[in-house]
């Protein structure tokens, strides 16, 4: 079976991760019918977030936006944990960025960017999506940015 998109991943210099197992009572992704769910995905690398606080105060913008682009690398995961292989995807549907926000800050469209850049990066025209990005007060864990992606699958 080809990995094009895990190919495609390698090329870029990344790695595609391990699912992040759920911090509470969830599944990491569920399928129904030809689409994939994903809970939201926080940056978390190797069972850790590299950073915490508000976007705007502690954490920067330029470094969430990595983190966004982290957290959508996790959610591929979480996309093949159910279907098997990530060339299945037919077209990401919608993303949704949750931005922690310092009381003023209002790029969290910007930041959300890493996200929406990376998987435009990885998939090509399947990567192109729908997308909300909304500046909250506090995600679990103090994390900057969580993201939740809905795609589509190819019927196999």
């Amino acid at each position: 079976m080809s990995r094009a998109v895990e190919a495609r991943i390698a090329e870029l210099g990344l790695t595609l991760p391990e699912v992040v197992p759920p911090i509470a009572s969830y599944q990491p992704a569920v399928q129904s019918g030809v689409y994939v769910y994903t809970s939201g995905q926080l940056p978390m690398v190797a069972g850790k977030l590299p950073l915490t606080g508000k976007v705007g105060a502690e954490v920067t913008p330029e470094e969430a936006k990595q983190l966004a682009a982290t957290c959508a690398l996790n959610a591929l995961a979480a996309v093949k944990s159910v279907a098997g292989d990530l060339d299945r995807i037919k077209r990401v549907v919608k993303v949704v960025g949750f931005v922690a926000s310092a009381a003023d800050f209002t790029g969290q469209p910007a930041v959300i960017n890493g996200a929406s850049e990376l998987l435009g990066e990885i998939l090509g025209e399947k990567g192109v999506h729908a997308r909300s990005a909304v500046g909250v007060t506090v995600l679990p864990l103090d994390a900057p940015v969580e993201v939740e992606v809905q795609v589509e699958l190819v019927d196999a």
